[in-house]
């Protein structure tokens, strides 16, 4: 029999469920994600839809559970795991171990963390999911990252959030991500946390929205041995105007490597039972070395999505780029109770720091319809790519891409 280690958080879980029954809360989710891409090379045989070389799918669950220890004091856990189900080699997760060629079910607990409250001021240990600016838990794959760490949050300032992280360990930044055939490494295989940055990091963070339309936040960063970074927004949403605006910037350790640093702008409206439009214009530095996209997964390519108003519905890892610039406009609807969005982005990419040559732009177009039907959310989407090489180099050389998803979730 192999054993294997159990964390504080999850250990003090389990005892509580043998005192604390009536206080335990579980909720969960099974998913059936499936994607088929056609694609149009530059210099090779073309790719087309709805063949096994060209289709991806995975059957995922999510578990968690929640638990009042004592007054003030909670502790929750939460488990993922994937399959195929013998299916398709090409599936969505990261996480999936491989033998040979045939792709492995994994499963492995996300959360697992302690947090106690008292006053206004609240202090979680433990796994546990993060959403700030520049390290984020992404929740488009059908695993997700996150973190090993150390949070504070307090409330005492009237209308104003003061947050302090430490983080040592994520699952979705290091070695053991870089799996073959899946759409985009957000969790390393088996779920392994690995060392965040090369160290550990520091995040310090405040939201106010001291006047209700507006709400303002500013981030500070020290990933330890890579860089440190700061991010500035602020976002207006009065009587149905919509307005934006971001400042990034990321100065790295490394001898050699330039700071990065970004803007956005964002402007819309939103109607009351008609539905929202948007414009967004994003600028990325372009003597810059790595970007601004998520450095939880910054090394990750396709899975590397960023907070930037423009970023794209599926082509991540294109916005935050060093020398990109970008447009984006998205109109949202609802239709018979079926939710429909649609979004145009326009990137050019013109580095001149270390990746210069590299320079490329992306077209996409994406499409979606939602639907649920009691505990059960569905969604269609259809998303065009269109490649354009200005010089240097390229994967695959993909002049067109498009590819058509199902999203099924079953919530429990």
């Amino acid at each position: 029999m192999k054993l294997g280690k159990i964390s504080l958080a999850a250990a003090a879980l389990l005892s509580a469920n043998l005192y604390a029954i009536d206080n335990l809360d579980v909720s969960g989710s099974a998913s059936l994600f499936y994607g088929s891409d056609a694609i149009t090379y530059k210099d090779s045989a073309n790719q087309k839809m709805f063949n096994n070389e060209s289709s991806y799918a995975d059957l995922g669950i999510n578990v968690g559970a929640t638990v009042d220890l004592t007054k003030g004091v909670t502790a929750g856990a939460a488990f993922q795991g994937v399959t195929t189900l013998g299916g398709l080699n090409n599936v969505w997760s990261g996480a999936h171990p491989t033998t040979g060629s045939q792709v492995d079910p994994v499963g492995f607990f996300s959360e697992a963390w302690i947090a106690a409250t008292y006053g206004k001021t609240t202090a979680k240990v433990g796994r546990q999911e993060l959403n700030t600016p520049l390290v984020f838990t992404s929740t488009w794959n059908i695993t997700t990252n996150t973190f090993e760490a150390a949070v504070v949050t307090n409330e005492d300032i009237p209308n104003t959030t003061l947050m302090g992280a430490w983080i040592g360990t994520s699952n979705g930044y290091g070695d053991d991500v870089n799996q073959a055939d899946n759409i985009g490494n957000v969790t390393s295989v088996n779920g392994k946390f690995n060392t965040f940055g090369e160290d550990n990091a520091y995040v310090v963070g405040v939201t106010n929205n001291s006047y209700a339309p507006l709400t303002a936040q500013a981030w500070y960063y020290d990933i330890r041995k890579v860089a440190k970074a700061y991010w500035l927004q602020a976002d207006l949403d009065m009587d149905g105007v919509l307005a934006g605006a971001q400042y990034v910037n990321v100065n790295s350790d490394t001898d050699g490597d330039a700071t990065d640093s970004a803007y956005g702008l964002m402007l819309g409206y939103s109607m009351k039972d008609v539905g929202t439009v948007k414009v967004a214009y994003s600028s990325v530095d372009d003597e810059g070395t790595f970007g601004v996209a998520n450095y939880a997964t910054r090394d990750q390519g396709a899975g590397a999505g960023s907070s930037l108003y423009t970023e794209m519905w599926w082509w991540f890892g294109t916005v935050s780029q060093a020398g990109a610039d970008t447009i984006a406009l998205s109109a949202e609807t609802t239709v018979s109770d079926i939710d429909l969005f649609l979004g145009y982005y326009s990137c050019d990419i013109k580095p001149t720091g270390s990746v210069a040559g590299d320079n490329n732009s992306v077209d996409e177009i994406a499409f979606t319809a939602s639907k649920s039907f009691g505990p059960v959310d569905s969604t269609v989407a259809l998303v065009h790519d269109r490649f354009g090489y200005k010089g240097g180099t390229s994967t695959g050389d993909m002049e067109d891409y498009t590819t058509f998803q199902v999203y099924l979730t079953y919530n429990f």
